[in-house]
């Protein structure tokens, strides 16, 4: 599907003002993409039967919109058409440890989402919405692998949110607490503690068939980075 490319900066909203910690905001789509694309699990709020949920989905973004697995907003969505949902994800990057724990915190990139998805029913943009987001979790391997055939995608509950309203937080560097205040000269180590995810060893199934190995897309992931 052709879509009309998003504007560069992100539009502000109520929703998506910042609030708290301005300095860490950020308006640029670009630091929204950089955040989508160093991850595959968000967290999607919504309401189901008057009750918030909070669910962990893998999700693929092709720049415009948000695919992720949605049966409990499918479900949210027949009782409450034009519900308002909100993705979030985020990445932990270390601690920030200061000489008091009151300016102790965290460095971290993080995205919030808002809009109303939309379920995707047609089959060819469904195929094109798991390919995203296969290719998010483990790039080449819907070419590897079997893809869905009819049932399966009839039975798979896909949904498409816009990135056209979002909010983008991000923290980098020492503690706050160094160059003034009173805990400035406390004879206390202060810091990061950088944080970094990381793929393992790939671990072959017990049932695999002999002398079948991993390909080479599989491989080239094994202990890279995560986020």
């Amino acid at each position: 599907m052709r879509r009309t490319p998003l504007p560069p900066a992100l539009p502000g909203t109520d929703r998506t003002r910042h609030r708290r910690l301005r300095e860490q905001g950020s308006g640029e789509r670009a630091a929204l993409d950089a955040i989508l694309a160093a991850g595959f699990v968000c967290h999607l709020g919504v309401v189901v039967d008057g009750v918030p949920m909070v669910v962990p989905t893998v999700y693929g973004s092709d720049g415009t919109e948000l695919y992720f697995h949605g049966s409990v907003a499918s479900r949210s969505l027949a009782e409450s058409p034009g519900s308002t949902v909100c993705v979030t994800v985020t990445h932990v990057d270390g601690l920030v440890l200061a000489r008091s724990v009151f300016e102790h915190g965290v460095n971290y990139r993080s995205a919030m989402v808002y809009g109303v998805p939309r379920p995707v029913t047609d089959p060819e943009e469904k195929l094109a919405g798991l390919r995203c987001l296969t290719a998010q979790c483990a790039p080449g391997q819907w070419g590897y692998a079997r893809v869905p055939d009819r049932k399966e995608l009839a039975a798979t509950a896909l949904l498409a949110l816009s990135l056209a309203e979002a909010s983008v937080k991000i923290r980098t560097g020492p503690p706050d607490d160094g160059t003034s205040g009173p805990d400035a000269d406390r004879p206390v180590w202060a810091g990061t503690l950088p944080l970094k995810t990381a793929f393992g060893t790939l671990e072959a199934d017990p049932a695999l068939r002999e002398g079948t190995a991993p390909p080479p897309h599989l491989l080239a992931l094994e202990g890279g980075r995560v986020g």
